[in-house]
């Protein structure tokens, strides 16, 4: 009798176990359906409010679309998924190399401040606003036939530039200009005597026949322009 009755406990215990899973389980389906339902609430005015937008940007496109037209792009897409696939990797691949581009853009702009500011620390813009100021000056004071002038005469005065700068005339007009700025004591006696004494001096001749001929070519271009 006493193990009936523990039998019998056992299986009320059970079963009240299993009364309260299904009830858990009841509940747990109850909750999810409360869910579901406020989801349900919550999404019919949107869903309401897009197809009724749908229906109004269809009613502005008329009778320009049609329902096959739709199916004719949809197919068209679906055959030529490799097409689609391949342009896709084409503007990865574009985007790659814009992202290197653009850093490669920011290096180069970093690069040209550093130069800039090197050159305006170096002084080149100063310089430059300098020369310019130069250049103005040219514009003002020079006319129009002053510049068809220099046109015509460009080669001779190049010419010229390029004999003036040759070593030896150079290293002549250096020991003139020396020369010239050294002045002589005024308790130095410079007589005519003197003078006629420096005449036995070779480098003395050389420069008076120098100088000669200089003034002899200096006549014979006065003669050439006055014929």
């Amino acid at each position: 009798m006493a193990d009936d009755l523990a039998l019998l406990h056992q299986k009320v215990d059970l079963l009240t176990e299993q009364v309260a899973a299904l009830t858990a389980h009841a509940e747990i389906q109850q909750r999810r359906q409360r869910e579901f339902d406020e989801l349900k609430n919550d999404a019919i005015p949107i869903v309401n409010h897009m197809i009724k937008l749908s229906i109004d940007e269809l009613a502005d496109i008329g009778e320009d679309f049609e329902v096959e037209d739709l199916f004719f792009l949809v197919k068209r897409a679906i055959r030529n998924t490799h097409m689609l696939l391949a342009l896709f990797d084409r503007l990865e691949a574009l985007m790659g190399i814009a992202d290197e581009t653009e850093l490669l853009g920011k290096q180069v702009f970093n690069y040209a401040v550093e130069q800039l500011d090197q050159f305006e620390r170096e002084g080149y813009f100063a310089f430059a606003r300098q020369g310019w100021g130069i250049v103005e000056r040219i514009v003002t004071e020079f006319s129009e036939e002053d510049v068809l002038a220099l046109g015509d005469n460009i080669v001779t005065i190049l010419s010229t530039i390029r004999n003036m700068t040759q070593p030896e005339i150079m290293t002549l007009v250096n020991n003139a200009v020396g020369v010239i700025r050294k002045e002589i004591p005024e308790t130095e006696k410079v007589s005519t005597w003197a003078l006629i004494r420096e005449l036995s001096d070779p480098s003395v001749r050389r420069g008076l026949a120098r100088m000669i001929n200089l003034i002899k070519a200096l006549d014979d271009q006065a003669s050439t322009r006055n014929q």
